[in-house]
């Protein structure tokens, strides 16, 4: 019996003897936990199998508290558990079994203990075990843990957003007052808020055990972390909700929406959040929670401690470091942490691949020449400027400029709509890239004015408008979105392909919430992966950091010109390409005469005597490195080496020499698993011979030249030397199977190993000539003949 046949035989009459069958949720067999890690290796994009474990058991639809690992009869019971611990633990469950359908094995968590047993235990067996643990859950909570979730259909529970959930609920019902969630960006921390507290509101919870529905804050440090979940994910709240804003302290809801600032003193008013008792709110959800709000020195902190009595509950994308310790220490450890890499790994994650792009003045500094003054007039203190001075102290028009031209070139060679995130270092700087942006794309700007815009404070509304646009998944524009800081955090674009850095990041928090703008997954829009592209060497240095939780699928870094053009040595030598770009209408725009920017600001500034930042009109800043990094297929390994350098590697690991290679491949059977297996660490045969260059070669002699340096031999050379050296085997047929052999040969000559497709080729031309596949069978004595006739022309033509 294989596996299939032992899970319908013996697996689940055996979960059904147990009284897994009384409810439709209990037995959930071969459910998909993850989507598949995606993979983008080449030009390749591809999902890998999503994890299925046999049977999951939930007590509850939305408590699972076991998990079945079964293989086939033949094997031990034993075989699967530790698969079956792979998926518990994963699952955060303390009940793991395997089984061949008659022996039994269980791993407990909560004791160490494994042990044989007959029959699977029940439900209710199960679920007293669970809350009878080191410490026993109240009977009087147990019955309120099951209270159900929201159906959501378009977004159900997944798996760890189930953990996340339970936990957070049951260490609110047994009284912890103070509770942490660490889940990666895009991994749907507001979802998991609003099931938290419809569970609570439905079962009218309260911190002091009132008959009532809670009171509930959702608090903010910007109204689009606000206004986008009061709207969309809690609208299921109807009426409850509402958004304190204008000094008006509103008390007759129960679902309240406000950013810090809204509630918070300053020097006009004594702080809204004293208009309310301090045990009004029951509960207080903190998103974003490290921006800030657990600082001890920190103007917020005083909302939390005046609401001290209050259940607080803190969400944020980033694991415990330096820059966000107050925060762990304010709210403990979390009870739960997903990260940005599993993230990635079950594929609800978008990988990414990192473009390092590097200019002279990056590289080199620049130092302005004696008595250069800035477009003011203001004479520039001498003194050399680096990366980190760059639109800070020092603003280079040419350096804005060099990253513009790169970045519109690089749209053009993927998709000029491809919707794009830059991230300067101030709103002066996001206006400037913006005009440098819209002068190198007029041929677009002309047609959609709102192409390339600017979202920052100072666009106050209007700027929100144009964010929603970008987000919304129907427009085609906004495509270019020019920011600073206000972005960083809480903007969900599922389509954002390009997140691109123009500033220095120094802090890990804040470079997470970055390139986590990208990391949404829409398979619906093309949108499987993103590109982070780098001008300040921010990305690079911090994926270095042994705490970053997330590797980069490719890395590339190239050398550009003053023109932002790449610069290709190739040839041995410096190659650049033209500094005029077509902006459409037969016109023709010169970088190198761009227009001056005259920003208010700095006029501002200058007007004052006091500038902020010189500004520097004149020059040229050439873009002169691009490197390329890549991960390997399991996402673990940064490696800086071609695909095919990447195959022969591979091959390398697994198998010994190109003679055990060359044993299995003569196998029909056992060549499909190397194939299969090449697939999943994301190797494509049809790939590979493009970017080898080697379009006749075989595969096999392609995949062990790479590994082993063996001798390289085409489709055509393999095939006649079997014409020659197996002329017997040929002889052995009639006439008629013979020329069919033959023209099988030929077919693989010119196309490949898909021509061995049995018996699907056999339905076109030229074996169609001879019938149809029973017919073709009789030439060889009927189909098993046939078959093995197919087999063994594979194995003669690998005869070595």
């Amino acid at each position: 019996m294989n596996e299939a046949d032992t899970c319908r035989e013996y697996v689940l009459p055996k979960l059904q003897q147990a009284g897994w069958d009384q409810t439709p949720h209990a037995i959930a067999e071969q459910q998909a936990i993850t989507d598949g890690r995606i993979l983008t290796l080449g030009q390749t994009v591809r999902r890998l199998a999503r994890k299925r474990p046999d049977y999951l058991l939930r007590y509850a639809p939305n408590q699972t508290i076991a998990v079945v690992e079964a293989k086939r009869a033949g094997k031990t019971p034993a075989t699967g558990l530790q698969q079956a611990k792979v998926y518990a633990e994963m699952l955060g469950l303390r009940f793991a079994y395997a089984t061949n359908g008659h022996g039994i094995v269980e791993f407990d968590y909560g004791t160490g203990q494994q042990r044989t047993l007959e029959y699977f235990p029940s439900p209710t067996e199960l679920w007293a075990r669970l809350q009878g643990g080191a410490t026993p859950t109240d009977p009087a909570i147990q019955a309120k843990l099951l209270t159900p979730y929201r159906v959501v259909p378009d977004k159900p529970a997944r798996y760890y957003q189930e953990i996340a959930i339970n936990r957070a609920f049951a260490a609110i019902l047994r009284g912890q007052r103070r509770v942490l969630l660490t889940l990666a960006t895009g991994t749907g921390k507001t979802l998991i808020a609003f099931q938290i507290c419809w569970r609570l509101w439905q079962m009218r919870w309260n911190a002091k055990g009132e008959y009532r529905r809670p009171r509930i804050l959702f608090l903010a440090d910007r109204n689009v972390l606000i206004d986008d979940p009061k709207d969309k994910i809690f609208a299921d709240f109807g009426d409850a909700r509402h958004k304190l804003e204008g000094g008006v302290a509103i008390k007759s809801r129960e679902m309240y929406f406000a950013t810090y600032q809204a509630l918070a003193q300053d020097e006009r008013r004594p702080g809204l959040y004293r208009e309310f008792a301090p045990d009004f709110f029951d509960l207080i959800l903190v998103d974003e929670c490290h921006r800030g709000s657990a600082r001890d020195d920190s103007n917020w902190r005083e909302i939390l401690t005046y609401f001290t009595p209050a259940y607080q509950l803190g969400m944020t994308a980033t694991p415990l470091r330096d820059d966000n310790r107050d925060t762990y220490t304010y709210f403990g450890n979390p009870l739960y942490t997903y990260s940005l890499a599993q993230g990635i790994a079950d594929g609800f994650l978008a990988p990414y691949r990192v473009h390092r792009i590097i200019s002279a003045v990056d590289a080199a500094g620049w130092r302005p020449y004696a008595g250069q003054r800035d477009r003011h007039g203001q004479e520039i203190p001498d003194a050399e400027y680096h990366t980190k001075d760059f639109e800070r102290t020092v603003a280079l028009q040419a350096r804005t400029a060099a990253f513009a031209r790169h970045l519109t070139d690089f749209l053009k060679r993927t998709s000029r709509f491809d919707k794009t995130i830059v991230f300067c270092v101030d709103q002066e700087h996001a206006l400037a890239m913006q005009e440098a942006l819209v002068n190198l794309n007029r041929d677009l700007t002309s047609q959609f004015p709102d192409y390339i815009c600017r979202v920052t404070s100072d666009e106050g509304e209007i700027g929100r408008g144009h964010l929603s646009r970008f987000q919304d998944l129907e427009k085609d524009t906004p495509v270019i979105l020019t920011t600073s800081k206000l972005l960083t955090t809480g903007v969900d674009a599922p389509t954002c392909k390009n997140v691109v850095i123009a500033q220095v990041v120094n802090s890990m928090t804040e470079f997470k919430q970055i390139i986590g703008r990208g990391t949404r997954v829409r398979e619906d829009y093309d949108k499987l992966f993103f590109n982070i592209i780098d001008y300040t060497g921010s990305a690079t240095r911090l994926f270095a950091d042994p705490d970053f939780d997330g590797e980069p699928e490719l890395a590339t870094q190239v050398e550009i010109d003053a023109a932002g053009r790449v610069i290709d040595y190739s040839a041995g030598g410096e190659q650049e390409h033209s500094g005029i770009a077509e902006t459409g209408a037969g016109e023709q725009y010169d970088q190198h005469t761009m227009p001056t920017t005259n920003s208010s600001a700095g006029q501002a500034h200058h007007q004052t005597g006091l500038p902020r930042k010189y500004y520097v009109d004149e020059g040229a800043v050439e873009i002169i490195r691009e490197t390329v990094h890549e991960l390997d297929a399991s996402g673990r390994r940064l490696r800086t080496i071609s695909y095919s350098e990447y195959a022969g590697n591979l091959v390398r690991t697994l198998y010994t020499d190109d003679g055990e290679l060359l044993a299995q491949w003569r196998n029909p059977l056992q060549r499909q698993a190397i194939l299969t297996t090449l697939r999943e660490r994301g190797i494509d045969l049809d790939e590979l011979r493009q970017v080898a260059q080697q379009p006749d070669a075989d595969p096999l002699d392609l995949l062990c030249h790479l590994a082993f340096n063996a001798p390289l031999y085409t489709r055509r050379q393999r095939a006649e030397r079997l014409q020659r050296n197996q002329q017997d085997f040929f002889d052995h047929y009639a006439p008629e199977a013979r020329a069919i052999l033959s023209a099988m040969v030929e077919k693989y000559t010119d196309y490949g190993l898909t021509q061995f497709a049995f018996p699907d080729i056999l339905k076109v031309a030229p074996f169609a000539d001879y019938g149809n596949v029973l017919e073709i069978a009789a030439h060889f004595g009927g189909l098993g003949e046939l078959r093995a006739a197919v087999d063994e022309l594979q194995a003669l033509l690998y005869a070595a």
